[in-house]
């Protein structure tokens, strides 16, 4: 049984859509759009009634432009969007995370991990997490794994580096074009660099910029700017 079939009537997950070869993006807008497919070596078309609910980190509009994905496929998956922001944006979840995380790995590996020093927390909160939740997942699996004892100190998170927080100092430097420039491009480029610098993170491209998040939301709106685009 295909993962079409096992999912008629009900939810068909599609991780990392954005990967798809282009075979496999005709597929699954035929069964998207005529509920319809084939099974693998089958001569006979079958039917199925399924959700699909489609994951990734790719700008699929930006695929889209440069023909790697296909726009009718987009269109038909792009029904209701929903944008979940890096784990570095969403600081109130890394906690609770780790110690799910965390009870999970002592089950699995018969530990007896119950405890977050604080300097761990520090560290925990103080890093970007580049990799998002897959990273974190893994880092909790490594420490359960290897260490001993009930509480996770500082000195086990010593492998993760915190040198994102490094260019804090880093000075923005415009150029200025001879033919002149207006304030809203200068502000524009501002927070495009901003926004780089900080790898995305509104949070803290807002504090670098000194302004609140809800006003580099405003001027990113104003400005056109997508944090897809940086």
């Amino acid at each position: 049984m295909g993962k079409v079939e096992a999912a008629d009537k009900g939810t068909l997950f599609l991780d990392e859509v954005g990967e798809l070869s282009p075979s496999a993006q005709v597929k699954v807008l035929r069964v998207l759009e005529e509920k319809e497919y084939f099974k693998v070596g089958g001569v006979e078309k079958r039917k199925a009634d399924v959700r699909i609910i489609a994951a990734t980190n790719k700008n699929l509009e930006t695929e889209v432009k440069k023909g790697n994905f296909r726009d009718d496929l987009f269109y038909r998956l792009n029904v209701v969007k929903l944008m979940i922001p890096p784990l570095r944006e969403r600081k109130e979840d890394i906690l609770p995370l780790f110690r799910f995380f965390l009870e999970r790995f002592n089950e699995q590996f018969k530990k007896e991990f119950h405890h977050l020093s604080e300097e761990a927390q520090e560290k925990i909160l103080s890093y970007l997490w580049p990799g998002n939740v897959r990273e974190l997942r893994n880092t909790v699996e490594r420490i359960v794994l290897l260490e001993r004892g009930d509480t996770i100190l500082g000195k086990h998170l010593s492998f993760i580096s915190c040198e994102e927080r490094s260019e804090e100092t880093t000075p923005l430097k415009p150029t200025l074009p001879s033919q002149g420039i207006s304030l809203d491009e200068v502000e524009r480029a501002y927070i495009v660099e901003a926004l780089k610098l900080k790898k995305g993170n509104k949070t803290l491209a807002a504090k670098f910029l000194g302004i609140s998040r809800s006003a580099l939301l405003y001027r990113m709106e104003k400005h056109g700017i997508k944090s897809l685009d940086v």
